[in-house]
């Protein structure tokens, strides 16, 4: 049975990793407050809605870095980001395609696409770059980083041929539950890691953005072809490819960050190269 001590303990751990999550969510969470307000009231006429958006990410980014609450490596995971989600986005709301559609006017965009939406994929990555850095995350199991690179580049190829060939989503997601489901991840929020499956973390982070989601498309900043006349909820179907772009991200991050490989006694840094577990000799 619990005593007194370890109930207040667990309860500060817990508020402590709350307040950690919100401090990583940062950059996420400035843009949906500004989705948010900006369409109940945005006075400016001068300036398209879309275009202030767009500014006031790198205004917010540039404030984020010259007070040091991001580091120069989580700035680059922006800017890949950025460019990576904006090529997929070219593409996924062409003519040809129209998967979904920005519905507002602009002037900083190419093509369909407003420049911010770059910047709404770029908040998963600096989320997952920050929460790695924070939590000092530590892995069990982890597979070789070569193949999940392959794996990751299969998935972002998937994003744009399945509107030609069949749809190979559901082997993806079959091949990503093969290669980590031994993986768990460790974080450390007072003194002590605790840990969690990957594939559940994964998951966890996949349905918040399905909930962000919800929100943008509310607050019409995209729309999908169903929520042309009237705002529904975004299917729960999204969810896969949530959980497919978010592997993705992780993976992306994985390669500018060092993956820790969780030991009783010590975490052995592997830097580059194919990470492997590293057997203890007996005591």
């Amino acid at each position: 049975m619990l005593s007194s001590v370890d109930v207040k303990r667990y309860i500060y751990e817990f508020w402590l990793f709350g307040l950690r999550q919100a401090y990583a969510c940062m950059f996420g969470g400035f843009l949906l407050g500004i989705m948010i307000v900006t369409s109940y009231w945005y006075p400016l006429e001068s300036i398209h809605r879309y275009d202030f958006i767009f500014l006031a990410a790198i205004a917010f980014q540039l404030f984020l870095l010259a007070t040091k609450l991001e580091t120069f490596r989580e700035s680059i995971v922006i800017v890949v980001f950025h460019f990576v989600a904006t090529v997929m986005e070219v593409f996924k709301t062409s003519d040809a395609i129209g998967s979904w559609s920005y519905p507002e006017e602009y002037i900083f965009g190419i093509g369909n696409v407003p420049l911010f939406t770059g910047f709404m994929y770029s908040a998963v990555g600096s989320y997952i770059a920050r929460v790695w850095r924070i939590f000092e995350f530590e892995y069990s199991h982890y597979p070789s980083k070569t193949l999940t690179v392959v794996l990751v580049v299969l998935i972002y190829i998937n994003f744009f041929t399945h509107h030609y060939i069949w749809d190979f989503r559901w082997a993806l997601l079959a091949g990503t539950i093969l290669m980590f489901y031994r993986t768990n991840i460790y974080f450390k929020v007072v003194e002590k890691h605790r840990y969690m499956p990957l594939l559940l973390g994964w998951l966890l982070v996949a349905l918040f953005i399905w909930f962000a989601e919800n929100i943008a498309t509310f607050a019409n900043i995209w729309v999908y072809p169903n929520q042309s006349h009237q705002w529904e909820m975004v299917s729960l179907a999204k969810l896969s490819s949530w959980y497919l772009l978010m592997l993705l991200s992780f993976v992306l991050v994985s390669l500018i960050n060092n993956v820790k490989i969780h030991s009783a006694r010590t975490a052995d840094s592997v830097s580059d190269g194919d990470v492997q577990e590293r057997r203890r000799s007996p005591a």
